[in-house]
């Protein structure tokens, strides 16, 4: 059994939670080997098993776990070594999206964690051809955590905004005098960098 599949027992173990079920292109057997695993998670309640979570898949040892800043459920994102990414998704719990990043020394970390979880998601993407949903999630990526980082023009690529983002990423880290680990960051660039990457220009729009 592998990994995400055991981080769904052991969510579903959880006395706070009722059922958790596999969601998405692994459910309908048309992942590839990018997918993500999608599972549904309901809560007896929400905010005991919310609380409890980091505990339950820390001896996994994901490589970042955070709250989806811009998801319309409440879900939990992970990147494990792989790389492979996991979305523990409460659909019964609605939220907002949260406004674009603020950065800052205490920001940053996680802004690099999300920006690499979305890459990644956004290589699966690309892998099925869906360059139309690439182009849209780069425009949204761009106002809400590439624009805050001071990079003003809209990336034309997967590729090309990995390589304004890590630029960016590492001037601040020198202002700031911190250090982020490199790990998820090279579980994820080889993807961006595969034969597969598409490139197009937006009309309209600066780049």
């Amino acid at each position: 059994m592998g990994t995400a599949e055991d981080i769904a027992e052991a969510v579903e173990a959880h006395p706070g939670v009722n059922r958790v079920e596999l969601i998405g292109s692994r459910a309908r057997g048309t992942a590839t080997e990018l997918s993500d695993w999608d599972f549904h998670v309901t809560a007896e309640d929400f905010g005991e098993v919310a609380a409890d979570l980091p505990g339950l898949v820390a001896p996994y040892e994901p490589l970042a776990a955070q709250w989806d800043p811009l998801g319309d459920a409440e879900s939990y994102l992970l990147v494990l070594p792989g790389p492979v990414k996991v979305d523990l998704i409460f659909p019964d719990v609605p939220r907002s999206w949260n406004p674009p990043w603020r950065v800052g020394p205490d920001t940053l970390p996680a802004m690099n964690a999300h920006f690499w979880d979305w890459t990644l998601w956004l290589v699966s993407k690309r892998h099925h051809g869906m360059t139309d949903r690439v182009r849209g999630e780069l425009l949204k990526m761009s106002h809400h955590l590439l624009q805050p980082l001071g990079i003003e023009a809209l990336p034309l690529s997967l590729e090309e905004a990995a390589e304004r983002f890590v630029r960016a990423r590492n001037r601040l880290e020198k202002r700031y005098g911190s250090h982020i680990s490199r790990r998820l960051e090279e579980e994820v660039l080889p993807l961006v960098h595969a034969s597969d990457r598409d490139h197009y220009r937006p009309s309209g729009l600066r780049s």
